[in-house]
């Protein structure tokens, strides 16, 4: 309990300092931001002696149309300048002109009226600011119909003849009470605290009551700590809250900014807190009777966490993460069998890469039974003979299947750059250039910088295959089928290939998405049976019977997890296969 006592009263200490000057700061942020306002709007009405013809008029007296227009617009410049001036008024002196502007009426004029009460500036000071009142029409005899009164603050200003200190006419701008309220509001918490803003006669510019706009302060505390300081900022303690002042001073304007803070709201961290230190007492007692109990059963927990781990294992479950339960005997029984289980693992999974090593053995064995070699060297002769007969058509096409061949043949080289994917492909469609009789054209649109981008071999040709195996209209002229390659944000590109010819079924497209969503490995015995799926034989070109799915599944394999394929069929017909994957350069080889 002295300890919650010590512990209170520090923390009732350091609130109230750092209560205060949290709020100093803020005040003084809120007496910049008033200052600000009231310099933007005194800039604004000394813009009547930067306007020649304005002050002209004023200082000759106007009587005609044209300068009514010229009066009118310079003040309609004012009215508009800042968005929260509801009314401009304008008294001449020379001609006994007075002028209001009005956001929401017409303009009006008068003459033979005596310039308003508080717009008649007599002292030594040429500007007033006027505190919170409810706007009228200035004096004005006419009726403003749609004339709606509204709480505002005033700025007065006589504009004199430069550079004596004689009264050419009387400017006061009505500035409505939202300008200075968007500022308050952000100055205290309007449930707890209280905020106001005093003229330096004692009425409320800004209240938190809005019935007391406009109405003298009347607080002891306000007349005897604030009223009668010369300071510019303070705080003082009375009745139950917590006062900070801040004085705002400027030309005309002397107001003083008063922020109220009840004490219970101010130290109800610190009530919590002790709430909180009874509550833990009491929680202290509960967690120490749990604990004996929880002891006892500490030998048996990690006896059945052993336990659990064998159950998991006899399910089938052999990557379990085995945790050390201690340096006790249970302790050294689970180290052990958690060697045991990294044993198991490997063993297993020596035996798959030797499995999957003789897969790649009979494979190359059967590839090597006809040499490459010599099939690329008789391609050549025959081409050569083309040349020599003037068939170079012919010679055009041995020439690209010798290229697949040779791209083929490097079946080591598993990582190729974009380039050469590229060229594999170009290979292949002048083939089936010829096949199809020129019955489509064939474009692509790479970026330069990502020629020499890295990617898995074998995954753009069978892709462009689909199209003339499932896809492609023998009925058309017109067909086509573009390959492009853009980088994307974050170190990633996306390769789009897409066709002009038949659009995949709904129920087929469908199908293939959600396999998409998981795809599997490359099963070996794909590559010898027929797979209705995907509508792929063993006898179709290479790369075919690999299908998106597997093509998804060597992209993740090589780029990582976070490769994507994805399928959609186009409104104008067609498919569009777009692959997104991380730009890798020679550098970030694997």
């Amino acid at each position: 309990m002295a300890t919650m006592f010590i512990n209170y009263s520090y923390t009732t200490h350091s609130l109230r300092t750092r209560a205060v000057d949290e709020n100093k700061n803020l005040l003084y942020q809120g007496y910049k931001n008033i200052s600000s306002l009231i310099q933007e709007i005194n800039r604004l009405s000394l813009s009547v002696y930067a306007d020649s013809d304005f002050y002209r008029l004023l200082e000759a007296g106007y009587d005609d149309l044209s300068s009514d227009i010229a009066i009118y617009n310079s003040l309609s410049y004012i009215s508009t300048s800042l968005p929260n001036i509801s009314q401009v008024y304008l008294y001449g002196v020379k001609d006994g002109k007075a002028t209001l502007i009005t956001d929401n009426t017409t303009p009006k004029r008068w003459l033979g009226n005596m310039p308003y009460q508080e717009s008649n500036l007599t002292g030594s000071s040429p500007v007033k600011v006027q505190g919170t009142h409810i706007s009228n029409t200035y004096g004005l005899g006419l009726p403003l119909v749609q004339f709606v009164p509204e709480p505002v603050f005033t700025l007065h200003r006589r504009i004199e003849r430069i550079p004596s200190s004689e009264a050419l006419g009387y400017l006061s701008i009505d500035v409505r009470l939202n300008s200075l309220s968007d500022i308050m509001d952000q100055l205290y918490d309007q449930d707890q605290e209280n905020l106001y803003l005093v003229d330096d006669s004692g009425a409320l510019v800004y209240s938190h009551d809005s019935t007391m706009l406009g109405k003298p302060l009347n607080a002891d505390w306000y007349k005897n700590q604030i009223a009668a300081s010369s300071d510019s900022q303070g705080y003082f303690e009375e009745s139950g809250a917590v006062f900070i002042y801040q004085k705002i001073e400027g030309p005309g304007l002397h107001w003083t900014l008063v922020k109220q803070i009840p004490v219970s709201y101010l130290f109800r961290e610190a009530l919590e807190a002790a709430r909180i230190n009874v509550l833990l007492l009491v929680l202290l007692l509960i967690t120490i009777i749990i604990l004996t109990i929880l002891v006892s059963f500490r030998i048996t927990a990690p006896i059945k966490q052993l336990t659990r781990y064998m159950n998991q294992v006899q399910t089938g479950n052999l990557e379990i993460d085995i945790r050390p339960a201690g340096k006790d005997e249970i302790g050294v029984v689970t180290e052990h069998f958690r060697s045991m289980m990294d044993t198991i693992n490997n063993l297993i999974l020596r035996e798959y890469r030797l499995e999957l090593s003789n897969k790649t053995n009979e494979l190359r064995a059967l590839q090597s039974q006809i040499n490459p070699h010599f099939m690329n060297n008789t391609l050549q002769i025959i081409g050569t003979l083309a040349l020599e007969l003037k068939v170079p058509q012919i010679y055009g096409l041995l020439s690209a299947l010798a290229k697949m061949m040779r791209y083929s043949m490097y079946n080591d080289e598993k990582i190729v750059t974009i380039q050469n994917e590229l060229e594999h492909v170009k290979a292949y469609i002048e083939l089936q250039k010829e096949r199809f009789e020129n019955k489509f054209s064939f474009r692509y649109d790479m970026e330069e910088s990502l020629l020499q981008a890295l990617m898995p071999k074998m995954i753009l040709q069978p892709i462009v295959e689909n199209y003339f195996k499932h896809g492609f209209n023998l009925d058309r002229t017109d067909g086509f089928i573009e390959i492009t390659a853009a980088t994307l944000t974050s170190g990633r590109m996306e390769i789009s290939i897409w066709n002009n010819g038949l659009s995949i079924p709904a129920a087929r497209l469908e199908a293939l998405r959600k396999e998409l969503e998981q795809p599997r490995a490359v099963e070996p015995d794909r590559l010898s049976r027929t797979d209705n799926k995907d509508g792929y034989s063993k006898r179709d070109a290479p790369g075919a019977g690999i299908g998106l799915v597997n093509v998804l599944a060597r992209l993740r394999l090589v780029c990582g997890d976070n490769a994507m394929l994805t399928v959609d069929n186009l409104k104008a017909g067609g498919v569009i296969i777009r692959l997104e994957i991380d730009i890798l350069v020679e550098s970030e080889r694997i």
